[in-house]
């Protein structure tokens, strides 16, 4: 055994003291992600039978995607009554996915077809076709680029004009990886998604994949028919600043204001 002096012992523990004394609580190191919660601003109507996959805000309307083989749809949407003012059938063997405006033209996907299609958004005449690898979920876009989800915790980033992708990141919170990404919006340079199957909405920083904050939907739409009726479909009028959100066989849908809990 080896002898282990008392001035030794001191000088041990005093700098183990000093290394506590200066060691920062993870809590700090790591703040937690803020949780938003919301206010219900106007409830609009909205088709029960539309199973939601995408959604955006576009000169006064709503223009939706519907999912389903056989049932799945491209429509503009009239907010005030929920009426199907225009619409196509997409063919019986495809499962819709998202979509979003791009110029004149609306770029919409498909769950495993790996098929993306572009309509011109006055007309829904179909313009042209894409192939993309893996699924597709939900789709954005910003100044330069399309943002797609594949409900991987990866967003891809794709040229509008190829499809050819140019970049991914991968979405985290407190360092863990955030699966089942679903409908996208971009909200002021941020991405917001639908976490599927569950009431919350992800704040995305698109060049670092980091989730800047959760929004909590909670109670929105207290009473459902199934397990399919889960939140999906996000739009943004950026000219007024409102926030619009509905889900998947949803009676209503709803403009909301964030609170932060």
């Amino acid at each position: 055994m080896y002898a282990i002096s008392r001035s030794g012992l001191l000088r041990g523990a005093l700098l183990a003291t000093l290394a506590s004394a200066f060691a920062l609580p993870s809590a700090l190191a790591a703040p937690a992600v803020p949780v938003y919660g919301y206010k219900v601003v106007k409830a609009y109507p909205h088709d029960p039978e539309a199973f939601t996959q995408g959604l955006f805000f576009h000169d006064g309307a709503l223009y939706e995607s519907t999912g389903l083989r056989g049932r799945s749809s491209i429509r503009k949407v009239e907010l005030e009554t929920g009426k199907v003012a225009q619409g196509i059938a997409l063919p019986p063997e495809i499962f819709g996915e998202g979509i979003t405006q791009w110029g004149d033209r609306i770029i919409g996907i498909t769950w495993t077809e790996q098929t993306a299609f572009v309509l011109d958004l006055k007309t829904f005449k179909l313009w042209r076709k894409f192939n993309y690898p893996g699924e597709g979920w939900g789709i954005t876009h910003n100044d330069k680029e399309l943002v797609m989800s594949d409900g991987t915790p990866e967003l891809r980033f794709l040229d509008p004009t190829t499809f050819k992708e140019l970049r991914r990141v991968r979405v985290t919170a407190d360092g863990k990886p955030i699966d089942q990404l679903n409908e996208l919006e971009w909200v002021e340079g941020e991405v917001y998604a639908n976490i599927w199957q569950t009431d919350r909405i992800a704040r995305i920083d698109p060049k670092t994949g980091k989730v800047t904050g959760w929004i909590d939907l909670t109670g929105l739409l207290p009473q459902r028919g199934s397990a399919d009726d889960v939140l999906n479909g996000i739009a943004y009028d950026a000219k007024t600043k409102r926030l619009f959100v509905t889900g998947k066989l949803w009676p209503k849908l709803f403009e909301i204001q964030l609170v932060k809990k």
